[in-house]
């Protein structure tokens, strides 16, 4: 059976699918005949979004219980049943850790990791009733190679990948799979500014991270590196005495980020998510 026909007729919800990383995973799961629910905080770009792939929005806030349960209900009225949620919603501020503003610290842990515990506590119910299902959550290489310069966006990181580690040892005899996506540098508006303070850091393009979620509902993988070569990487890094992974560190210079970050270009970006947290 092909990708296309495994996938095809499948309901699959997705947060924060209006744009970036989001919106490609919407647009290959619709490539692949799976049927799409949108959902997303800027529920105009999001209906722009659906009418543009056929697929369905609806209005999402990851930091509320209540907007989730009434994603996920919305999804099953629509379509009739639901078979994975793809949490991809996140937002990363950078600088150093002292100076960020402590709006932007409690909307990382609100969105990134406070959304993906209320997505998986709406959706898995559903998903166990059936017998089968998936949840995706978008992490990043951030959730193993911790990042000076995005403390707070690492530590989400850290927790939604090993969450998912935990749920999914829960229940492993369910028939429901679990799987952690873990970008290295994707090229969205969320890493612009970084052109000069990520040397040796692979990027990768949203398609490619769109790719490995189809992989992963066609054959269900727990962790997921993009690029895919780094899978062996993430886990070799951590096998390392500390003060061989301290020297590395400093050899290849992880603190670009707050050294380098070319914050006028990543103004924009900064602007809409301090927008969003209120501030």
């Amino acid at each position: 059976m092909s990708e296309k026909q495994k996938l095809k007729g499948k309901v699959v919800a997705v947060t924060g699918g209006a744009r970036g990383i989001g919106f490609a995973i919407a647009t290959a799961l619709v490539a692949q005949g799976a049927k799409v629910s949108i959902g997303d905080v800027d529920i105009q770009l999001a209906k722009q979004a659906a009418e543009k792939l056929g697929a369905v929005a609806f209005e999402l806030d990851v930091r509320d219980r209540a907007s989730f349960a009434a994603f996920i209900e919305q999804t099953i009225a629509h379509y009739g049943q639901l078979y994975a949620l793809v949490n991809n919603a996140g937002i990363m501020p950078m600088g150093a850790f002292l100076e960020e503003d402590p709006a932007l610290a409690d909307a990382q842990i609100d969105i990134n990791f406070r959304g993906v515990v209320y997505g998986m506590q709406q959706a898995l119910p559903v998903l166990l009733a059936q017998g089968q299902g998936h949840i995706v959550n978008i992490a990043s290489l951030a959730g193993r190679f911790a990042i000076p310069g995005a403390a707070v966006y690492t530590g989400t990181k850290f927790a939604v990948v090993g969450m998912t580690e935990a749920v999914a040892a829960d229940y492993r005899d369910s028939g429901v799979h679990f799987s952690a996506i873990m970008p290295s540098k994707v090229l969205t508006e969320l890493s612009s500014g970084t052109d000069g303070a990520d040397q040796g850091i692979p990027a990768v393009t949203p398609e490619q991270v769109a790719q490995a979620v189809v992989g992963v509902l066609v054959k269900p993988r727990l962790l997921v590196a993009v690029p895919d070569y780094l899978q062996v990487a993430h886990s070799a890094y951590h096998l390392l005495p500390a003060w061989v992974q301290d020297k590395g560190r400093r050899l290849l210079g992880d603190r670009r980020i707050l050294e380098k970050l070319d914050k006028a270009a990543h103004a924009g970006y900064a602007d809409r998510i301090s927008r969003l947290t209120g501030k």
